[in-house]
């Protein structure tokens, strides 16, 4: 293959002009492997494990999607005005094996996976995979940076409890986060959030554990522009980890996802927050809860690689 070494020295894509983006290696955005270079700023990693999931199964083939998606990505991202393969070496470190059958060893296993490739990493991009994973990604950031603030993308708060008695779900990873600890429970909040709820007394809840809520329905009010100044006004000059279910936009736009709500945000309005991170202190992401099988024409895996490539962008503008 034709690796593009970008101005900067890094190993970019595979040179599109010389091999067809439909061809070539299945790498995200058709980047190199992570043992191919040296020096890494921001790794891609997958996670495909969907055993906490409450609905639908099959975000396990997330990853796997994602980056077939994600051959459509180009070098240069004029919103944000940056080339982020030429900015940071960005790599694609394959996927993290973990136990499908034991959801607290899986846990374990996405902690010392994601510990070790922060060892070689600046940032991480991680692809799940259902919301589960997120609590681990936490355990190993919080080892670095201490406590966080979260920007939560979702349609759902993800701050429970339990379901049937087990304590680490999809619904379940932040509740168990600033619980332990691993927030900065004056900068969290969460985005997109719409849909029936068990009871007023969730919002209570998640409000006690350090979240204040931007409503899917607020967007139709204040806008993208109004949704960035609250980010930006709550957390501030934090380190920020940013976790975004896939399932924050609506099904016209991501029908490939287990839990989908209606009245969810448009995907331009997801890209063009997304974007406003590149002035903040960004320390890492996740992607969470494609589920391919519901997928249709690739749409939600588009939306969902785009989203990562804003994502890296704003990691790479900080490199």
């Amino acid at each position: 293959m034709t690796p593009r070494i970008t101005h900067d020295g890094h190993v970019g894509q595979v040179d599109a002009t010389v091999v067809p983006r439909f061809a070539g290696p299945a790498t995200f955005a058709r980047l190199p492997r992570i043992d191919e270079v040296s020096d890494v700023d921001v790794a891609v990693v997958g996670v495909p494990f969907d055993s906490g999931v409450s609905y639908r199964p099959g975000a396990r083939f997330g990853p796997a999607h994602v980056r077939e998606s994600s051959r459509l990505l180009r070098p240069y991202n004029p919103a944000q005005d940056v080339e982020p393969f030429a900015r940071a070496q960005v790599v694609d470190a394959g996927d993290l094996a973990v136990n499908p059958f034991a959801v607290e060893e899986a846990i374990g296993q996405v902690r010392a996976g994601a510990t070790a490739l922060l060892e070689r990493a600046g940032r991480l991009m991680t692809i799940g995979g259902d919301h589960t994973i997120a609590l681990p990604l936490l355990r190993a950031l919080h080892a670095v940076h201490g406590p966080v603030a979260v920007v939560h993308f979702d349609a759902h708060l993800d701050t429970w409890d339990t379901y049937f008695g087990a304590d680490f779900t999809h619904g379940t990873p932040f509740r168990r986060a600033s619980e332990e600890g691993l927030l900065d429970r004056s900068g969290c909040l969460h985005v997109g959030i719409r849909g029936p709820l068990y009871s007023a007394r969730d919002l209570v809840e998640d409000a006690e554990l350090g979240f204040q809520v931007v409503h899917a329905r607020e967007m139709d009010d204040i806008g993208v522009r109004g949704v960035v100044e609250r980010i930006r006004a709550r957390v501030e000059e934090r380190p920020v980890y940013v976790s975004v279910d896939i399932d924050v936009l609506d099904p016209a736009f991501a029908p490939g996802t287990g839990t989908p709500e209606a009245g969810g945000l448009t995907s331009r309005e997801l890209l063009a927050v997304l974007r406003s991170f590149a002035d903040l202190d960004l320390v890492g992401a996740d992607l969470v809860e494609v589920a391919p099988a519901y997928d249709h024409a690739e749409i939600t895996g588009i939306a969902a690689s785009h989203a990562a490539y804003e994502l890296v962008s704003a990691m790479a503008s900080r490199s």
